[in-house]
């Protein structure tokens, strides 16, 4: 506790694994961090561990108000120092991250260390919809942060309509495959 007894703020920061959204969220916790907020940033094993051979182990020591956890993804176990198969990450990811999270948020509000304080906010990538379901099981805030440019957050938040009216894909042109590359990528933005 600080000197006036409040507790810190504490946000659990859980980006989509992959570093053009890893890097962006590594950046809003340490703004919350530098604002007074105690930061748990979330990767996957998978993740970490490659986290650790680029940075070295130091970098994720933390200190005692950033620390760094991990959940699994869900796929087999790699060492491999490439990135995974976007597609079935992807789907692992969104069919197996809510439990794995849950666990850790209870395992973060359950700490005897007085260091830690209670989760008082998720902010998840804005693909990572098991964060804003767990926000909102525990009642707890939910922040919602779209890593990618806001010309792609209106791509797809409009992508249903474009496909409705026949504006995309691009009928016999590199542009249709790299439409549906592109959803490949987020497949759950098939899903209604």
């Amino acid at each position: 506790m600080d000197s006036a007894g409040a507790r810190k703020a504490h946000a659990v920061c859980v980006p989509y694994p992959a570093q053009g959204h890893v890097s962006p969220m590594m950046q809003v916790a340490k703004l919350l961090h530098s604002k007074g907020f105690h930061i748990t940033f979330v990767n996957t094993e998978f993740n970490h561990r490659r986290l650790i051979r680029s940075k070295g182990p130091e970098y994720v020591k933390g200190l005692p108000d950033f620390r760094f956890e991990t959940i699994p993804d869900g796929l087999p176990p790699s060492d491999r120092d490439a990135t995974q198969d976007v597609p079935a990450l992807s789907d692992s990811i969104r069919k197996n991250g809510l439990a794995p999270f849950l666990e850790l948020l209870g395992k973060l509000n359950s700490s005897a260390d007085d260091q830690v304080p209670p989760v008082t906010c998720v902010v998840s990538d804005g693909i990572m919809g098991f964060g804003r379901k767990a926000a909102q099981m525990l009642g707890i805030l939910d922040i919602q942060f779209w890593t990618a440019s806001a010309c792609g957050m209106m791509g797809y938040l409009q992508h249903v309509e474009l496909l409705k009216r026949g504006i995309v894909p691009f009928q016999g042109t590199c542009l249709s495959f790299l439409f549906l590359l592109s959803l490949s990528f987020h497949p759950f933005l098939l899903i209604p």
